[in-house]
């Protein structure tokens, strides 16, 4: 598909007061040390470079020298209670070493280097203006992907854990250029679980540049795993291509070793193992995915048009009426993923 399937960016939500005490309830809500505002102070600002020479968009801070010392300890506070237990007995031992700022994308997020002097090793985390899609996008990934994800939230500040991986661009350029045909065979398998996995949740606006490639070392072979890195678009767009990463144009790549190494019969096959993991995980969740549903389902996440253009087309696609009588967001992923689980116990016969 040629097109740019997402012409415009979607407008930033507030988390609602019910979506708040859901978090708090499930160790997700905090009251930080330290908010997306205060890092606004900085006064100016350098590019950062990528080891190519190329403009990452990316400006690393510069406060003033006071602001800086108070921010830096805040910072280490909060390194703290993502990774920690929130105790100060490791601020002594730790440097904040850069406070970059992004200038793009829809929560301008700040990417936080924090070291350990003892042995210099690393951890980034990124602070963002908070936006409801995304948190429950963070949220819906957690649990029902094969990935968990730490993020913590305080009102209009949302803090993320770093993703790592090869950005799925980038693993186009490099890696996928000496992989052998039994890897390009193991990546397309993915690409389709991948696919299933943001169809299922509505997860949109997946190209390439917004997932990464983890690679997992078993005894004998290299594993891959598609993993999404940005949740801006979920559940807003009205076209439901979106919500299928092999229909944007950026990862072609992905989807003709899909067409070139797999039978139909195998995309199918694959297709029906990952519903069966997502099911297998709502059901496991149910609760707590019945508690974030009912949040969601009030909370605004998109415009009228697109959840009429959406829910009609959720409607022709799987027969299921619940699409055509839904109101909101929020119910259309209830029912894409209640659809997932009845259809993997009405076929399979030993939960019968």
């Amino acid at each position: 598909m040629d097109k740019d399937l997402i012409r415009y960016k979607k407008q930033v939500y507030p988390v609602s007061d019910k979506f708040n005490a859901y978090l708090k309830k499930y160790g997700r809500g905090a009251k930080l040390p330290i908010n997306y505002q205060d890092l606004l102070r900085f006064d100016d600002g350098m590019a950062v470079y990528d080891q190519h020479g190329n403009n990452t968009l990316w400006l690393n801070t510069f406060f003033n020298p006071q602001d800086r010392v108070e921010i830096d300890q805040e910072l280490k506070r909060l390194y703290s209670m993502m990774y920690v237990d929130g105790g100060e007995e490791i601020l002594p031992y730790l440097n904040v070493d850069a406070i970059d700022f992004c200038t793009f994308g829809n929560t301008k997020p700040f990417r936080v280097k924090v070291r350990n002097i003892l042995n210099d090793n690393y951890t980034l985390m990124y602070i963002k203006n908070a936006d409801a899609s995304r948190a429950y996008g963070l949220e819906l990934e957690h649990l029902l992907s094969p990935n968990q994800i730490l993020f913590l939230l305080d009102k209009e500040t949302l803090v993320e854990e770093h993703i790592s991986g090869i950005p799925g661009d980038e693993f186009i350029n490099t890696y996928l250029k000496t992989a052998t045909n039994a890897e390009k065979s193991a990546i397309a398998k993915e690409f389709v679980k991948f696919n299933e996995r943001c169809f299922v949740r509505l997860l949109g606006d997946m190209r390439a540049y917004n997932f990464v490639m983890v690679l997992l070392h078993d005894f004998d072979r290299i594993q891959f795993r598609f993993r999404a890195i940005d949740f801006d678009q979920q559940s807003y767009e009205g076209d439901l291509s979106t919500y299928s990463p092999k229909f944007f144009k950026e990862n072609e790549t992905y989807q003709q070793l899909v067409d070139e190494f797999l039978s139909p019969g195998s995309v199918e096959q694959y297709r029906r193992e990952e519903r069966a993991l997502i099911a297998r995980r709502a059901s496991s969740e149910w609760l707590r995915l019945k508690e974030l549903m009912e949040c969601m389902k009030e909370s605004p996440l998109s415009e009228d048009k697109h959840i009429s253009q959406l829910k009609l087309s959720l409607y022709k696609f799987a027969k299921d009426v619940n699409f055509k009588r839904s109101n909101s967001m929020g119910e259309l992923v209830e029912f894409a993923i209640d659809f997932v689980v009845r259809n993997y116990k009405n076929v399979n016969p030993y939960l019968k």
